[in-house]
């Protein structure tokens, strides 16, 4: 018996020691350096060994068969590979590639600007938008302090490069947002519809923007909602300008959210506080709801709705200057209706492939009366409605292949609706059908050299026409913390509708990019130097009629360019608990365009525009205080008695200075998270003159001044069940 149990052991053991494999070989890099201490193990076991040195590795193992050998090293990529073992000595020579991370790739950044995005190169984050001092918490506010705009404090949008308010779309989730700012009256600027906080992602392109998005000669503002809330939580806002609430619910396990906001706005109290340059005769009102809808649908999909409802109406009446004695007032009353919708669905089809989905509706009406007072009586009023809506679909493929490089491509369709009517009189309708088809390719060359190649068509039933954008962008990466990059595109636009209707409609407007960048920037510091060309053509020519106040088509004739350089420096860690920014840009820009007799500079352009913003958080008190000025230079006015080729928008503005200041306290109510933010704009109380309206004859003028001299906002925001003063303090830090 002990014989036959020893005979076991060693026919045991014989075979064991025979049917082991023996792995060796070398590790080194693609430059054929020995790298020490890559771990190299049998995937599902113990077997394995470590690289000395000399980059040499030798180990046995019992496994059989096919396995997967794992090679691992700290900065290098992960090496997978197939084995087979039989007993028979295996001899590698495995060479890691240096891992491609943030800091060592290339991005393309010509013409954009990331926030929210901490792999590239940050620049504000939703925090950053509501804590800039002069911004009014608002998207397009905070935007205006960044290189490249300009501030045109009497009308809303964003004016890029020396292009119009109209030329800087806006995208949410891939969609076209047609009416994003509220409807206001001519002079006085609104602000945008949307918070910050829906959404996680804004991309701000100075212009060279992708070709998966068009109908925009200047810029694009593109922005990604949030997807799934953290936890369920509710707030309350009270404000100086009103009242607001919202609440947000997360399931347990954590694939489903819904919730929705009210806010009710009412300038009354404000406006008892702060005198208005207007005589108001409906003080401004408005309600606004919204709901949102997100579901996980699997590991890799998901699908996000959102809608938004707003109602809004003001009146005034203010001097006309057509009026010799003063006693004929002009008056302005405006009702608006906006519905906004959104549907966006995302899914990984394969490792390598990815589609999205967006649909989207909105619908927009204003109902304008305009008419003179005379000694309190309502005499020639002029009833306008305008209703414009916008249907679409949008698809996207996404392939990605190579180590970073991926290929898009898809389409999208625009169904527009416009009506116009005056008084009794039968409405002007204009329909279109905007379809598009684009295909763009990233291709990283290199860990140093990466291009982007697009093209976008587009086709209009209305105009009965076809254009192709083709665009292109290249960067390289002069060291790990520095880019430079060249763009060169082409894009085309709608012409705006309000010329639109008329027997004659014009053709696509079109602007040429070609843009230099280079961008030194790490988690502390981003410093950005762009230059740019832009060449403007087939704008639309008009002429205007004073009786119906409106431009009838002539041509396509317009040309015009824009020229010159922006300056960008962000600092968060020189002083302690500060970030601030400096920015500075040098415009030079000319257009014969609309009813322009000469090419000159446009009204809306300024040629320097430069602000400082500086934010300041005290741990220990919870408390950040911030402030930001702001410099534009005299802008060109009208005056109709300067009608010649020489004198024509020769007329200068002053300049403007304006310094905004804020601060906010962060405290707890009842173990609810609260905000108390207070803020003032134009503190020191500057003259701002955006620009002149002159009398018919053009005897009289009146300076086009913001409603008041300063304006202010106090509010207090309460989160129940989500605590973020930690995203606060991380903000400021």
């Amino acid at each position: 018996m002990t014989r036959k149990f020893i005979f076991i052991i060693a026919l045991f053991l014989f075979h064991n020691t025979y049917s082991q494999t023996l792995i060796s070989g070398l590790i080194t890099d693609q430059k054929k350096v020995p790298v020490p201490g890559a771990n190299i193990s049998v995937k599902g076991s113990y077997d394995g060994a470590t690289s000395n040195e000399q980059g040499s590795f030798s180990f046995k193992t019992d496994e059989k068969d096919s396995q997967t050998l794992i090679i691992q090293f700290i900065s290098y990529e992960t090496v997978i590979k197939r084995i087979y073992l039989n007993g028979t000595a295996l001899q590698l020579n495995i060479i890691l590639k240096e891992k491609e991370n943030e800091l060592n790739v290339v991005t393309i950044t010509a013409g954009s600007f990331e926030a929210s995005d901490t792999k590239k190169a940050t620049v504000l984050k939703p925090l950053d938008i509501v804590t800039t001092a002069g911004g009014g918490g608002d998207i397009q506010g905070a935007l205006k302090t960044l290189p490249g705009t300009t501030n045109v404090g009497e009308s809303e949008g964003l004016f890029v490069r020396g292009g119009t308010g109209a030329e800087a779309p806006q995208f949410i989730d891939g969609s076209l947002v047609r009416n994003p700012y509220y409807t206001g009256a001519s002079d006085l600027a609104t602000r945008g519809r949307f918070s910050p906080f829906l959404f996680k992602g804004t991309v701000f392109s100075t212009g060279g923007y992708s070709a998966l998005y068009g109908q925009g000669m200047s810029s694009a503002l593109i922005l990604e909602t949030q997807d799934m809330p953290e936890k369920t939580a509710s707030t309350v806002a009270i404000s100086s300008v009103g009242l607001g609430a919202g609440h947000q619910h997360l399931n347990k396990k954590g694939n489903l959210a819904f919730g929705g906001e009210l806010n009710y706005t009412n300038l009354a109290p404000y406006f008892f506080l702060i005198k208005q340059k207007q005589d108001y005769t409906k003080l401004p009102e408005f309600f606004n709801a919204s709901v949102f809808f997100r579901r996980k649908t699997s590991k890799t999909g998901l699908l996000k709705f959102y809608a938004y409802a707003n109602y809004n109406r003001l009146g005034f009446k203010q001097q006309q200057l057509d009026s010799a004695d003063g006693n004929y007032k002009s008056t302005f009353n405006l009702t608006n209706t906006n519905i906004y919708s959104n549907l966006f669905y995302k899914e990984a089809l394969t490792e390598k492939l990815k589609l999205e989905l967006g649909a989207s509706y909105s619908t927009n009406r204003d109902d304008i009366t305009i008419g003179t007072d005379y000694l309190g009586l309502l005499k020639n009023a002029l009833d306008i409605k305008n209703q414009s809506n916008l249907l679409q679909a949008k698809a996207v493929l996404k392939y990605f292949f190579g180590k970073r490089s991926k290929l898009s491509f898809g389409g999208e369709w625009q169904n527009y609706y416009d009506e116009r009517k005056l008084n009794t009189f039968n409405p002007l309708k204009l329909k279109d059908n905007l379809s598009a088809v684009f295909a763009e390719a990233d291709l990283f060359l290199s860990r140093r050299l990466v291009t982007r190649v697009g093209m976008r068509a587009e086709n209009s039933s209305l105009y009965q026409a076809s254009c192709i954008a083709p665009r292109v962008s290249i960067a390289y990466k002069l060291a790990a913390y520095t880019d430079v990059s060249i763009a060169y595109g082409e894009f085309y636009q709608k012409p705006d509708v309000t010329i639109l209707f008329n027997n004659s409609l014009p053709g696509f407007e079109r602007a040429s990019h070609y843009i230099f960048n280079i961008q030194h920037t790490n988690d502390n510091y981003t410093l950005r130097f762009e230059a740019y060309y832009k060449q403007y053509h087939d704008l639309v020519k008009t002429s205007y009629n004073y009786f119906t106040r409106q431009e009838t088509f002539l041509n396509n004739n317009g040309n015009g360019y824009a020229q010159g350089f922006d300056i960008f420096w962000r600092d968060k860690k020189t002083l302690k608990g500060v970030d601030y920014w400096i920015s500075y840009s040098y415009l030079d820009t000319k257009r014969d365009y609309r009813n322009y007799i000469t090419l000159a500079q446009p009204t809306f352009a300024a040629r320097h525009n430069a602000s400082l913003v500086f934010k300041k958080f005290f741990s220990p008190i919870n408390t950040s205080v911030g402030f930001t000025y702001s410099y534009t230079s005299g802008r060109p006015y009208y005056n109709p008695n300067k009608l010649t080729n020489e004198t024509f928008l020769t007329d200068r503005t002053i300049d403007l200075h304006n310094i905004g200041m804020n601060a906010s306290y962060l405290t707890h109510i009842k173990k609810a998270f609260t905000v108390i933010v207070f803020s003032v704009n134009n503190v020191f109380g500057f003259d701002q003159v955006y620009g002149y309206r002159f009398s018919f004859d053009g005897t009289r003028s009146m300076a086009i001044t913001p409603p008041a001299k300063r304006s202010f906002f106090a509010g207090m925001f309460i989160s129940i069940g989500q605590d973020r003063s930690k995203d606060a303090i991380n903000n400021n830090n």
